[in-house]
């Protein structure tokens, strides 16, 4: 997926005095594209559609899948959970598309970003774990197994999903890191080490209500039922 571009070498064969120029602009158009894919927040959308209401006058207030789990039901939990997955994967595929894998890496971020800070919806949506899991499997799917299997184990030992989002994404970096060494991958991999930094603060800096139940215990566990509750996390 991201060992040749077709896009990026024809852009720079046929301006080469402009190569910088072109990186500059090709990396703006990944954040662009991700930032603008990651604003159209389903949950809001979905709960406008069919509830007319809006997810974030509901439980904790978070327009992610946790919530509409919660608030809507399983199907409407399952909605969101995959049309936030597919935004992520466009996203992430139309970076790879224009500048390989940083521009993968670029546009996954800036996904990210819009599903927390949505400018089509007053910059208020989710926490970002649907759309910081997807940018990991297609940039790194090693990593993304690693982080899974922590977070069933988490999640299905203490039936908290923050607290497994919150462990899952710090490990994030680690693991990253650690899957590029074992595995020999060329230096170009390691461009998505930052990232994973970054996209680890993020959300566990959007898991700090969650972070203070747990501390204090008074954190809901997850419950697939319409009613039930659970520890938002999406």
């Amino acid at each position: 997926m991201y060992s040749h571009n077709f896009l990026q070498e024809y852009w720079m064969t046929k301006y080469p005095d402009n190569i910088t120029l072109i990186i500059v602009l090709g990396c703006l158009a990944c954040a662009l594209i991700g930032y603008l894919l990651g604003s159209i927040n389903f949950s809001i959308i979905i709960s406008k559609i069919f509830f007319k209401d809006d997810i974030r006058t509901h439980g904790s207030g978070n327009a992610g899948s946790t919530n509409m789990l919660r608030t809507h039901g399983t199907a409407s939990g399952l909605a969101t959970f995959v049309c936030d997955g597919l935004k992520t994967a466009v996203a992430v595929i139309a970076g790879a598309f224009i500048y390989n894998l940083p521009g993968a890496y670029i546009a996954g971020f800036f996904c990210i970003l819009g599903h927390i800070f949505p400018i089509f919806f007053k910059f208020k949506g989710g926490k970002g774990v649907v759309t910081v899991a997807v940018m990991m499997a297609l940039t790194n799917y090693k990593t993304f197994i690693v982080c899974l299997i922590v977070f069933l184990i988490v999640v299905i030992g203490t039936k908290y999903v923050s607290l497994g989002s919150i462990i899952s994404v710090l490990l994030y970096p680690l693991v990253l890191f650690n899957m590029l060494l074992i595995f020999k991958a060329s230096s170009i991999g390691y461009v998505g080490v930052p990232f994973a930094f970054l996209v680890a603060l993020i959300v566990v800096v959007k898991h700090r209500s969650n972070i203070k139940k747990l501390l204090n215990h008074t954190e809901s566990k997850i419950s697939f039922s319409k009613h039930g509750t659970d520890g938002d996390a999406k």
